[in-house]
């Protein structure tokens, strides 16, 4: 006796599943395209611009802090 397992819908799990992966592969990659857009078009915005000089000014000062003086400090007895 010979089983036709395609007969019922078994050998299409392979092609259902890679359907699936390359459909969720796109999705994906759209996403990430969106996401990229998202970000350059925050980056050009003036939300964006205060959040760049924002977070330069705290690099800056966080490096301006411990100038000349060493962070740990070693006290003996």
């Amino acid at each position: 006796m010979v089983s036709c397992f395609a007969c019922f819908g078994g050998g299409n799990k392979r092609q259902s599943r890679e359907e699936e992966e390359r459909l969720s592969l796109e999705a994906r990659a759209k996403a990430a395209e969106a996401a990229q857009i998202r970000q350059e078009q925050f980056e050009k915005s003036a939300a964006g611009r205060a959040a760049r000089a924002q977070l330069q000014a705290m690099a800056k000062q966080s490096a301006n802090q411990n100038k000349g003086e060493p962070v740990l400090k070693w006290q003996m007895g």
